[in-house]
């Protein structure tokens, strides 16, 4: 018993740190649903596409390429986000992409015309007040598969079997 308590503080600090790092499993994107996110946001050239939980970056890399827009990606994952440079540099958009190892909550997406996420409910609802307080109105949040709790989309599409939703930042905040 006691060797048990032992190991548990020994461990659950490491747990803690895990949890962090795997509270969203990486599952990339396939490249119809990438396109029908940046259609159904409106992408353009003037955009700043930031991709929280980026995974290999396809999501910025897409809109750089096809755009011309601007794009950040931010991951907790060392391995993706070398992965996703690469990407970039392959696609040759490297000049419109970046890619900063991080924590999506604590980044500042204060830049951004457009947000999109591919992460687990709990995720994006912990993430609309910053959100919220951050996004100028007429931004634009695009989801894969997953809501936002009680903030009703603009838009929603089925892609391949694929929910894409679709909010706008108002003037007035009411979701």
């Amino acid at each position: 018993m006691v060797r048990l308590l032992i190991l548990g503080s020994l461990f659950l600090p490491l747990l803690a740190q895990d949890e962090v790092q795997i509270n969203t499993p990486y599952v990339a994107t396939s490249a119809p649903v990438v396109d029908a996110m940046l259609q159904l946001a409106h992408a353009k050239k003037s955009d700043v596409v930031y991709d929280l939980g980026c995974g290999d970056g396809r999501i910025v890399i897409e809109a750089a390429k096809r755009f011309g827009a601007h794009g950040v990606g931010v991951d907790n994952n060392p391995v993706r986000i070398q992965e996703a440079q690469q990407n970039a540099k392959r696609a040759g958009v490297s000049n419109l992409v970046q890619f900063r190892l991080g924590d999506l909550y604590n980044t500042d997406v204060k830049n951004a015309t457009i947000v999109a996420l591919y992460l687990l409910p709990d995720v994006n609802i912990r993430l609309r007040p910053k959100l919220k307080a951050q996004l100028k109105p007429g931004a634009r949040i695009v989801s894969h598969n997953f809501a936002m709790g009680n903030w009703k989309p603009k838009k929603k599409e089925v892609v391949d079997g694929e929910k894409i939703y679709l909010w706008v930042i108002p003037h007035h905040f009411h979701f």
